[in-house]
């Protein structure tokens, strides 16, 4: 028999009803109380990490970007472009074949 290894961590049927056993035991009358605030610790966390993806969203698409659109340049502070200037070399160039060594 091959089950996955997801599967093989999770709780069956028959360990669940173990569980809501021990958990009837040891809360009683509370338990109502119990579940409804498990409950609402639940849906506050689900509201805190939606709020936080929604500002990540917002940060990430916001379509007011001061650096999205690239800034006109005047005609009077554009530079006129010129082609590098040509220096020749300044020492006598050697023979790579020669054997000084």
């Amino acid at each position: 028999m091959h089950t996955p290894i997801l599967a093989f961590f999770s709780p069956g049927p028959t360990e669940m009803i173990i569980i809501g056993g021990i958990a009837l035991l040891l809360f009683g009358k509370r338990l109502p109380e119990v579940a409804r605030s498990m409950g609402k610790g639940i849906v506050e966390f689900k509201k805190g990490v939606s709020g936080i993806e929604d500002e990540v969203d917002k940060a990430t698409y916001s379509t007011s970007t001061p650096s999205s659109s690239p800034r006109p340049i005047a005609n009077d502070e554009a530079e006129p472009v010129t082609s590098p200037k040509f220096e020749p070399p300044v020492a006598e160039p050697t023979d790579v074949n020669s054997e000084s060594v």
